[in-house]
């Protein structure tokens, strides 16, 4: 029986990332997104490129068949869990600086030290609240690291208005003594705590365990509809393997990745360099093994138990190893 001809090709394929390092914003500074497909006619475009309105609401939901999406979690399993067919192809660990922050003088140092505080929660008036989501795995997983849970302090819920600046409304909750304690995370994050003068008190990358550092952006998720999946697995397999070059690509070029991520991040080459530990720039490869798809699971299980998710996400049947596995061997033919 001969082997059906594959689906006719999309005229575009969109991407989309977080602002933070990904495989995909290296390869797109690079241009190798759209060399990949040009010769077939295909367009390569970035949801960061169109109006925002646009862009944003498709970042989040994952509706558009053509996208591929490299961010957070807290996004990609929200889409999943209200019945988007998307799949996942990939995950990456990278370490992102993640503290609890408290005013600067207060002498409160350690997960110990959060007990009875009242801890920053922002409520941000968006489709999916992954700011919120954030604050409650960090501080859940300062707490946990002592043994304590949520309810051995006091959550704290801080309005943030549409527009304002990353951690803006909890870092001046806490400045002016409504809460007493801040998660934050990333480059970002570190140039907001020196503009509001707030201390570091719990450093969640000093932790060994990893499981006290999963959150939005640990591990994070490379997802694809299941349409273009379905259409045409091929594209999908080169598109991640472009994703692997720029990892390889990468992992030999740190000065080179320190000025995409200042690009991608908007922070200054303190805050980038404050925020990733030496040898982030080795750590952009995807993959599915079983201990980044459990640190996946975990981080499901907490956001159905605080309601982000109206479904469950089976993280293991959602994953599609077949892709990478694709993408792999295409390009070790390629050499």
């Amino acid at each position: 029986m001969p082997t059906p001809a594959p689906a006719q090709a999309p005229d575009t394929l969109w991407f989309t990332r977080c602002p933070v390092p990904t495989a995909t914003g290296i390869a797109a500074d690079q241009g190798w997104l759209a060399a990949e497909f040009a010769a077939e006619g295909i367009a390569v475009r970035s949801l960061q490129d169109v109006p925002a309105e646009q862009a944003t609401d498709h970042h989040y939901t994952h509706a558009l068949p053509g996208l591929f999406r490299e961010g957070g979690n807290v996004p990609a399993l929200w889409a999943r869990s209200r019945g988007e067919r998307t799949r996942l192809i990939g995950l990456t660990w990278i370490e992102e600086r993640q503290v609890v922050l408290v005013r600067a003088g207060s002498g409160l140092r350690g997960a110990r030290a959060l007990r009875g505080l009242r801890l920053a929660v922002p409520r941000h008036r968006i489709g999916i609240d992954f700011w919120q989501a954030m604050a409650l795995a960090g501080f859940t997983g300062a707490l946990g690291s002592v043994g304590l849970t949520l309810a051995d302090a006091e959550l704290t819920e801080v309005a943030a208005e549409p527009g304002a600046g990353q951690w803006a409304a909890e870092l001046t909750a806490l400045r002016e003594g409504r809460v007493d304690a801040v998660y934050v995370k990333g480059a970002l994050a570190v140039e907001a705590a020196q503009r509001f003068g707030a201390e570091v008190a719990v450093e969640l990358d000093a932790e060994p365990d990893p499981r006290t550092r999963v959150n939005n952006g640990t591990p994070r998720p490379v997802t694809v509809h299941q349409d273009l999946l379905d259409s045409r697995p091929d594209l999908v397999a080169r598109f991640l393997a472009v994703l692997l070059k720029a990892a390889d690509w990468a992992a030999e070029r740190p000065a080179e990745v320190a000025r995409i991520l200042s690009a991608e991040t908007g922070a200054g080459a303190a805050g980038v360099a404050g925020a990733y530990a030496a040898g982030s720039h080795r750590t952009l490869h995807l993959s599915l093994a079983p201990d980044r798809l459990d640190l996946l699971a975990q981080q499901e299980r907490l956001l159905r138990h605080h309601g982000f998710l109206p479904e469950p996400v089976d993280v293991a049947a959602w994953a599609d190893p077949e892709p990478l596995r694709a993408a792999q061997a295409l390009l070790a033919a390629r050499g």
